[in-house]
């Protein structure tokens, strides 16, 4: 697999920095478990804050605090634990534990001409989920709101700045207008992640925003 579109140096130290939504972590932790690159680049972030840390003065606490923070964790809401899994077909380790296998462990909704995608529960300040395209089928004409990172797992897509294969992530912000089409062969899937609704330009595609969740 030869990986031509990273994950940005800001969004890797902000995964390494715990500061991302759920949706952004999934995307940028299944990009890293495919990419050597990007897996060296955040280890050395990763140095970097330890090391900040270790220079970092210690600040005196009340001596109830241990026993707050716990009270504060008690009073949490009881989280799911996922079993950590290891690569299921094209779904690397890290997306493979939240579907508890591959592919054929989720739970498709179509959208039309064959288009299809599955939404992943997440945390609320940003939604994540899973895109099917099928050869030559081109996702409408749309900018961004905010920032969305889509991640290919299968298949191939192109738009007005370039070509997206296996592995790679396309980083979008509100600059970006563009129309992804799926090259032919495998069907295009792919992992996306938005922290705002899309911009369609096309009437169909806004009327029906509502119900898909886009």
């Amino acid at each position: 697999m030869t990986i031509r579109h990273h994950i940005s140096d800001q969004l890797l130290m902000a995964y390494s920095g715990g500061s991302l939504p759920e949706a952004f972590n999934l995307v940028v932790a299944t990009h890293v478990s495919l990419c050597d690159e990007c897996r060296a680049r955040l280890g050395a972030f990763d140095a970097v804050g330890g090391a900040v840390l270790d220079e970092t003065e210690a600040v005196a606490m009340s001596d109830d605090s241990l026993a707050a923070c716990l009270d504060r964790i008690d009073m949490l809401p009881q989280a799911t634990t996922r079993k950590p899994l290891k690569r299921a077909g094209v779904f690397p380790a890290p997306l493979a534990s939240y579907f508890g296998g591959g592919p054929e462990r989720v739970k498709w909704r179509p959208l039309g001409m064959g288009v299809k995608q599955a939404v992943i529960r997440t945390g609320r300040d940003a939604s994540a989920r899973l895109l099917y395209i099928p050869a030559g089928q081109a996702v409408p004409d749309h900018g961004h709101r905010g920032l969305e990172l889509t991640l290919v797992l299968q298949g191939a897509f192109r738009d007005e700045s370039d070509r997206f294969g296996p592995g790679d992530i396309e980083i979008a912000d509100e600059a970006v207008e563009h129309t992804p089409v799926a090259e032919q062969g495998p069907a295009c899937i792919c992992l996306a992640a938005t922290d705002a609704p899309l911009r369609f330009n096309a009437l169909i595609p806004r009327l029906a925003q509502p119900f898909i969740g886009i």
